[in-house]
């Protein structure tokens, strides 16, 4: 399985820092720390600022260490958030599949990140919750029609509670960074034509059918 976890101290290929944002109670929290200690806990407290973690992992033989930083949603820390967004490789812009708000929000995330991040910033999409099916309000086929709008990397649903496509977020983000870091694309090619394992990265699929859990 990729993502095997190699010593602090050991060298490194690649340092990516990846922020996560979107609306309050979207989960963030609970994607950031599923993904670094896999335990779930749906009684985190609202994110003061910024949060932050690390992990390593090993993508295609390359050792990569991730740097996550879990940001607050509410609008009186906006100041402080989107100070980090300038050092950030990747942003994971988070709505809960059950409200659609955080989905009518993501515009004006990518607005947030294109005025205040890199250029090169790469933006994907997930929507959590996904275990919540019965109360969805948010089908996956809008969130790819925005998402190509907007010229986003990727749409996943996920879920913390579930450990539903939470690894493969953070996975395919840090695949194609690495892949443009390495220059294994065309600097020419949009933000949404990246294509893994020969597979369009926004193929159409079913809703109930992009959870990998197994």
């Amino acid at each position: 399985m990729p993502g095997t976890g190699f010593p602090e101290d050991d060298p490194f290929d690649f340092l990516f820092k990846i922020i996560l944002i979107g609306d309050s109670n979207v989960g963030k929290t609970c994607v950031v720390q599923r993904f670094h200690s896999g335990v779930f806990s749906d009684k985190h407290q609202n994110t003061i600022g910024v949060d932050f973690t690390v992990k390593s992992l090993t993508i295609d033989g390359k050792k990569v260490k991730v740097q996550v930083w879990d940001t607050a949603g509410q609008e009186r820390f906006r100041t402080i958030t989107q100070s980090y967004y300038r050092s950030a490789h990747g942003a994971i812009i988070t709505y809960d599949i059950t409200q659609r708000q955080t989905f009518e929000s993501i515009p004006h995330w990518i607005h947030e990140v294109e005025k205040y991040g890199a250029a090169n910033l790469m933006m994907m999409l997930i929507g959590n919750k996904s275990d919540l099916v019965e109360k969805r309000q948010i089908l996956f086929e809008e969130a790819c029609t925005l998402a190509e709008k907007h010229g986003l990397l990727a749409v996943l649903e996920t879920s913390a509670k579930d450990y539903c496509n939470i690894d493969e977020v953070f996975h395919l983000m840090t695949k194609v960074l690495i892949a443009r870091n390495t220059h294994h694309f065309h600097k020419e090619s949009p933000r949404n034509s990246f294509v893994l394992d020969s597979r369009p990265i926004l193929a159409e699929k079913e809703p109930d059918k992009n959870c990998l859990c197994g």
